[in-house]
């Protein structure tokens, strides 16, 4: 039986690739993959039995080469990985075998991979509701805090450099980049900015700009113009401007 594990984060390829080994031994990790479109020809390569498969991918994402690998005649079993249950129906809409939440815990593996064993063997009918319970699942993800960041790894010329979150003050989109302001100075990431959003705590970090993120504890002063526009001016000197929308944030605190 061979495998391919697909995410955009090498620590996570490699550790589940060691959990694998020790829960699933009999399963071979044939590929590695860390993008949508990586994983696809992967598999017209290596022709695995199963897909470890993250959702949020660069390019194309995981419901995307799900949807993709059921067109085949031989498609792979799918089980998805992420950080985020909201892709909980639409990820068993594409039939997956299972659904496991970053951290991935050996337990909870364990069970995916019994599960693998069992469809593998052709003893679980298809529509199963033992395996396939999406009520059961989303009672079980309602109860999952959800997993924010707390590094963020950053460009600088060739270097790649760690950050912690409560080291930045700001987030600012540029382009095709997000500018990243903390104590280490300012780094490139390609993060879009709405996706940063989802992966901040919100009670941290606020979006005073359609272009600008802003850690709410870095916060100096708030200064008002003649024209009734606000700025932000944080502890480290940077200052952001603050859009008529999100000013309400402010007269709330």
């Amino acid at each position: 039986m061979r495998a391919i594990i697909a995410d955009d984060e090498p620590l996570l390829r490699h550790h589940l690739d060691k959990m694998l080994a020790d829960v699933f031994p009999e399963l071979e990790v044939a590929g590695k993959a860390a993008s949508g479109e990586e994983v696809l020809a992967l598999c017209q390569d290596v022709k695995p039995d199963v897909v470890f498969l993250d959702i949020r991918m660069p390019g194309l994402n995981g419901i995307g080469v799900a949807t993709a690998l059921n067109q085949l005649v031989s498609k792979p079993l799918v089980v998805f990985i992420t950080a985020y249950d909201e892709y909980a129906v639409s990820a068993f809409e594409q039939e997956a075998v299972d659904y496991l939440l970053k951290p991935i815990e050996e337990k909870r593996l364990q069970l995916a991979c019994d599960r693998i064993r069992a469809r593998l063997a052709n003893s679980v009918e298809e529509g199963d509701q033992e395996s396939l319970d999406i009520e059961a699942l989303l009672r079980q993800l309602s109860t999952v805090k959800p997993e924010y960041l707390y590094w963020i790894r950053a460009s600088k010329g060739e270097d790649v450099h760690l950050i912690a979150c409560d080291e930045v003050s700001a987030f600012v989109a540029e382009d095709k980049y997000t500018t990243v302001y903390s104590s280490q100075g300012q780094h490139i990431i390609r993060t879009p900015l709405k996706e940063l959003m989802t992966q901040l705590q919100p009670d941290l970090f606020w979006q005073i700009h359609r272009s600008t993120i802003v850690c709410v504890k870095r916060i100096e002063k708030i200064t008002r113009g003649l024209t009734g526009s606000a700025t932000v001016i944080m502890n480290d000197g940077q200052k952001f401007t603050v859009s008529r929308r999100a000013a309400a944030l402010f007269k709330s605190m």
